[in-house]
């Protein structure tokens, strides 16, 4: 990478100041050298000067300079340099750097942008996790594609994923869950029933109903024990979760029952380890957890006086199962709803002598839906809710997954049904597909003028110099560092962005300079530039399929 490339140029300058006496080496490996963020700083920045500075007691301008004049003597790809601010240096690079980074990619192709940084790290991600009461919601699709973005760029970037959906089938929402439906069981033969006060409300508890009824007739009348409502809902509403990951394209390696915590004791051990630890007390009728000697206001209850364990038990117990099949990393993917959760789980497997650091918790926003710029309104136990399969029908699944991947996770995300259904520049999911489409027509083009498309990393790449050319240049060749940033920050909206940014570019240069025209454009430059389009468009595909959204040829 021309970054790392970069750095040892860097490097090598600093220790030679080591070496001539013009500074110590305090601040080895302290300085960064990185892309700046505004145009015209620079292709890439040092701000080693002001590291410098507080240690050597010297002006940072003026190391800035030494630095300046070691750094000349170093141009095999350095164009030219200058100090900016209070002491950065901006170095700008070759055309020829920019260049010959096509050739890499072309000889890459699909593994362009894949890396080994994760080194076989073994990474569990947890996500969705939804109950089992309702079909998904909205925002139950913003977290499956969150995860789902997340595993896939962990994954290309070398690490061991195992994806898990934690399988909420226990607790006081199964029992409200069976009573619902026993509900609507007996209202359908005109029988007298109590629905739950806070019962499910949605038509799917109907039809759930009227399945077990069609299946069973009359038979369960007279059952008081509401658990073969629950098995029916559970199985039914389960069925429709898994048919709707599918068609948004996640895929999980295991699904972690909640009730088996219960079976083989776990929640019970964890409350025995936690007493002989002195953690957990007695006081009205509850059992609490000290939660306040690991730095919290205030103690939680784990056991209620009914009994009945709260959320925050069996979440203790699931994450203690984690540490014990031995993953190195364990990712977390909640709604905010859990955000005051966290802090109580994270307690608990530091009081069970687990390290919490290796948990790493990503809490996304809320999705609002809007058409014709009015709020869709959504609740998931009234039946006018908006289900993930009613979006899917609406705009589709690439649409879809590119929307609710747009946003930071901590971000409040609006969803305009309006534009995510027009096929045009405004809507950023055609915009980037565009990209890639277009730029498939122009290399059918050249091969059906006789073009051999398959020998195009033999041009002459120096006929590339155009702003726009070395601006894409610039910025395919930074796709490996993207995706890594991503993965490694667990930010799939980074991603997006590169590809919003890079259709942008595109079309840019597209509309300015013509790749194919042999009246005008040289024979030599057109090879060059479809060279440039080869390359792009690879870039393109990748990014694409690795957030897993399809690359059209034809749009």
């Amino acid at each position: 990478m021309i970054r790392e490339r970069l750095k040892v140029i860097v490097d090598a300058c600093f220790a030679k100041g080591v070496s001539e006496g013009k500074w110590s080496d305090a601040a080895a490996e302290k300085y960064t050298v990185e892309a700046p963020k505004r145009e015209g700083q620079g292709d890439f920045s040092t701000n080693m000067a002001m590291v410098m500075a507080g240690m050597e007691k010297k002006n940072p301008r003026e190391l800035a300079g030494t630095l300046v004049e070691i750094l000349s003597g170093e141009d095999e790809i350095i164009e030219r340099l200058e100090i900016a601010g209070p002491g950065f240096v901006n170095i700008f690079l070759k055309p020829a750097v920019w260049q010959e980074v096509l050739r890499p990619i072309l000889k890459a192709g699909d593994n362009f942008g894949r890396s080994t940084i994760g080194n076989g790290k073994k990474v569990l991600v947890e996500f969705v996790s939804a109950n089992p009461t309702g079909p998904l919601s909205i925002g139950h699709g913003r977290q499956a594609i969150l995860g789902d973005a997340i595993a896939r760029l962990l994954e290309i970037t070398g690490h061991e994923v195992f994806r898990e959906y934690y399988f909420n089938d226990a607790g006081r929402q199964m029992r409200v869950l069976g009573e619902s439906t026993r509900a609507r069981y007996l209202e359908l033969q005109d029988l007298p029933s109590t629905f739950p006060e806070d019962g499910y409300q949605g038509q799917y508890i109907k039809d759930i109903a009227q399945a077990l009824f069609d299946e069973k007739g009359d038979s369960l009348n007279t059952q008081e024990d509401a658990k073969p409502f629950t098995e029916k809902a559970v199985e039914l509403i389960f069925e429709n979760i898994s048919g709707t990951l599918e068609r948004m394209g996640v895929h999980f390696d295991n699904y972690f029952n909640e009730h088996s915590l219960y079976d083989n004791g776990h929640i019970d051990s964890v409350v025995s380890e936690l007493r002989e630890k002195g953690l957990v007390y007695e006081k009205d009728d509850a059992v609490w957890f000290k939660t306040s000697d690991f730095g919290q206001e205030q103690d939680r209850v784990i056991i209620k006086s009914s009994g009945e364990p709260t959320y925050r038990l069996p979440d203790i117990a699931y994450h203690r199962e984690k540490f014990r099949r031995n993953f190195d990393w364990m990712v977390d993917v909640f709604g905010s709803d859990h955000i005051a959760t966290v802090p109580d789980v994270m307690s608990g497997l530091e009081a069970l002598g687990y390290d919490s650091s290796k948990v790493t918790v990503v809490l996304h926003q809320f999705v609002t839906l809007t058409r014709h710029g009015k709020l869709v309104k959504m609740s998931t136990r009234k039946a006018t809710f908006v289900t993930v399969d009613e979006l899917l029908d609406e705009v589709g699944t690439d649409v879809a997954r590119f929307y609710l991947m747009m946003r930071k996770a901590d971000s409040q995300l609006e969803f305009d049904l309006d534009l995510a259904a027009k096929q045009e520049k405004d809507n950023p999911v055609y915009y980037v597909q565009y990209g890639h489409a277009r730029l498939c027509s122009i290399l059918r083009r050249a091969k059906e003028m006789g073009i051999d498309v398959e020998k195009l990393e033999q041009a002459d790449l120096s006929l590339l110099v155009e702003a726009e050319e070395l601006q894409l240049l610039k910025t395919i060749a930074a796709f490996p560092a993207s995706v890594e940033s991503a993965a490694l920050d667990l930010a799939p909206h980074r991603a997006i962005f590169f590809l919003m940014e890079l259709a942008g570019e595109l079309h840019s240069y597209y509309n300015k300079h013509k790749v194919i025209d042999p009246e005008n454009v040289p024979q030599a430059v057109t090879q060059a530039r479809l060279c440039l389009v080869a390359g792009v468009q690879q870039v393109f595909k990748n990014g694409l399929l690795m957030l897993g959204l399809n690359a059209p040829e034809k749009m």
